[in-house]
């Protein structure tokens, strides 16, 4: 009788989390959340109950939970995200001096029917060997939990929020709570991101990472002081005053991976509405006169992610605006739910409230729908991300100018990107497959940022428009709400291009992932030299058939010239170049080569020499590491300065970036 009683209760506990008025599911939703919270604004403490629904949809019994307890992270000094970051992230330390500087977050019960698992608890630490690590639970299980099967786990929780000095926290009365509830890990199963075996995916919260999780329904109920206004992943179903003068907040969130929210006193809110989709944008108040910054920018980019890569599935949009003090939160995103920052009186010329705001949305769709795993494949998360974000700014606000132009600089986002990465003083430093926190000092922002970036954007110049397009238009259709590797997006790069008639770089392009993603080979072509020799003509008396032949100078004769130039592969990596000849008389011959050997000779006899070369006349390959040695000619031409005036626009936005990414 006891079998048939609990799938019973199980099957009425998914109906309370997962109420049949959904119209459309759009993901597995193995994992639910009941959460009822309530903010104390004096302590900075956080008191919860959570009811998580977790089913099994591996093929292997689970006999034990792992669970995230990310606040931890902050709890002192010894954590694993403390010794990595030096205390200190995007600029911003923790003052060890005070104690309501640090966080925590402890379990008070965990049950699951009838059974007590608090006492089961045990904190482990899968990445490191960090004994004093507590970012990480695993519970043993009295019975192993089948497949298919449905477990119900009821936790009591109390968390400290730190004072923010990365992503989450407080800053006087404003609340910026991430990573805040007891959360569950990915269970995958073999062959699963091309995993052997099947397993926990349960990573330890480190400095240069964000989160992996499974999809899901939050039903959360948020209890604040009645003068807070709130903002939330999803959206708001009721809210109700209570006696005390404190008001709960009902949010419904479907198909996400994460809960996030804020609160603060002071927020002005501007709403706005992109096609069914609504915007909220929570502004400090001496900001409000940037509220269409934030409003244009995120309707440019639900636009611009509809055309060429998917429809936003989602109701709502909440970006918030944190306050001067509480800038450690700025540049987070959750679902639904992004942080972006601006400072009073920042200029319209330069557009960094709007890249932080558009790339931070990007991350709805990597990881939020397209939900890989960045702590093992940041490229996916952070690489795609940014890719979209320099065409999206490029395209709104002009190639040239998208990010600053102002007292006669100008530079666009992809243009800075291709400089984050050509200027570092060791490009060997990283390759991009790494595990986030297996990043060099100095390796993690560029080798998952702007590097696998301008390494999509060289591959998109290769293939074409129309080609591209289909590809990333297929990532998104096939691994929508599912967990794509690394290696599914090569496959479907190779699947595409077999079908274009047009392709001609051999059979598939793994050659050129193989470079990009699993070394630190650069890419450096010269011209090494262009040379002309005036070839000797005949003139005289030649014997023929019947006599004489004489020939002489005349004054129109045209000289002719064999002219040549030498293009030398300087870097490892490999690439199929492309090389325009000028001559003289206005000619121009267009080469293509296929960049292997260390050198290549291209000899003309024409009746004008070579008087320019250049390497990738279109500049379809943006990791060109010496842009400067691409091209040569045999006249003077003025040099420009350029360079200087790149170096200050790459300090600016690093200066920027320290503060908004």
């Amino acid at each position: 009788m006891k079998s048939k009683i609990i799938p019973l209760l199980l099957f009425f506990i998914s109906i309370q989390i997962y109420p049949q008025t959904d119209k459309i599911i759009l993901s597995e939703r193995n994992a639910g959340y009941n959460i009822k919270v309530t903010l104390d604004t004096e302590n900075k403490t956080l008191t919860g109950n959570e009811i998580l629904y977790w089913k099994n949809i591996t093929d292997f019994p689970v006999d034990e939970l792992q669970f995230h307890l990310y606040l931890n992270a902050f709890k002192n000094t010894k954590s694993t995200f403390m010794k990595e970051s030096g205390m200190r992230h995007r600029g911003f330390g923790v003052d060890v001096e005070d104690s309501l500087a640090w966080g925590w977050i402890d379990i008070t019960s965990m049950k699951t029917g009838n059974e007590d698992l608090t006492k089961l608890i045990k904190f482990i630490h899968p990445d490191d060997d960090n004994i004093d690590d507590q970012t990480v639970i695993s519970v043993p299980l009295y019975k192993s939990l089948e497949p298919g099967e449905t477990i119900q786990v009821d936790i009591d929780f109390t968390a400290k929020l730190p004072k923010i000095m990365a992503r989450t926290g407080f800053s006087d009365d404003y609340y910026l709570v991430g990573q805040w509830f007891p959360k569950i890990g990915v269970f995958e199963n073999a062959g699963q991101r091309r995993r052997e075996t099947a397993g926990w995916n349960c990573h330890q919260f480190h400095s240069n990472s964000e989160f992996y999780a499974d999809f899901g329904v939050y039903n959360v109920d948020i209890t604040v002081p009645e003068k807070f206004i709130v903002g939330a992943t999803g959206v708001l179903q009721k809210e109700i005053k209570n006696r005390d003068n404190t008001k709960t907040l009902y949010y419904r969130a479907n198909d996400v991976l994460d809960f996030a929210w804020t609160a603060s006193p002071l927020f002005e809110v501007v709403e706005d509405k992109w096609k069914d989709v609504n915007i909220k944008v929570l502004l400090q108040p001496q900001h409000l006169a940037q509220a269409k910054r934030h409003t244009s920018s995120v309707k440019n980019a639900l636009e611009y992610f509809e055309k060429h890569l998917g429809e936003f599935p989602y109701p709502s949009m909440t970006i918030v605006d944190p306050p001067f003090r509480g800038l450690a939160s700025a540049g987070m995103e959750y679902p639904m739910f992004i942080t972006a920052g601006c400072l009073w009186g920042i200029p319209d010329e330069l557009k960094y409230t709007e890249m932080v705001t558009i790339h931070e949305f990007g991350h709805n769709y990597f990881m939020g729908i397209l939900a890989s795993n960045e702590f093992e494949e940041a490229w996916l998360d952070e690489g795609f991300n940014t890719y979209f974000e320099n065409m999206i700014m490029d395209n709104y606000y002009g190639e040239k100018h998208s990010k600053i132009d102002l007292f006669g600089y100008h530079a666009g986002d992809e243009e800075q990107s291709v400089q984050g990465f050509t200027s570092m003083r060791n490009p060997f430093v990283a390759k991009i497959n790494n595990y986030s926190w297996l990043y060099p000092n100095g390796g993690y922002g560029v080798s998952s940022y702007n590097k696998p970036a301008i390494y999509l954007s060289t591959l998109a110049n290769l293939l074409g428009e129309k080609t591209s397009e289909k590809i990333m238009h297929t990532y998104f259709d096939r691994w929508k709400f599912k967990h794509p590797c690394g290696q599914d997006f090569i496959d479907i790069v190779n699947e595409v291009v077999k079908e274009d008639p047009g392709f001609e770089y051999g059979s598939d392009m793994n050659w050129y992932f193989n470079q990009m993603l699993n070394s630190t080979n650069v890419c450096d072509y010269t011209v090494s030299s262009i040379s002309s020799e005036r070839q000797k003509e005949d003139w005289g008396l030649f014997d023929k058939e019947g006599g004489k032949n004489f020939v002489i100078k005349e004054d129109n004769t045209t000289y002719k010239y064999e002219t040549k130039t030498i293009i030398t592969r300087l870097g490892e990596i490999k690439m199929p170049q492309e090389i325009l000849i000028h001559f003289a008389d206005g000619e121009e011959i267009l080469e293509k080569w296929d960049g292997k050997s260390r050198m290549k000779t291209f000899t003309y006899l024409r009746n004008y020499p070579i008087d320019r070369v250049k390497i990738d006349p279109e500049n379809k390959i943006l990791f060109e590491q010496k842009i400067y040695n691409n091209s040569l000619s045999t006249k003077k031409e003025t040099v420009v300065v350029w360079k200087y005036a790149a170096k200050f626009l790459f300090w600016i936005q690093n200066t920027m970036l320290t503060m908004f990414n």
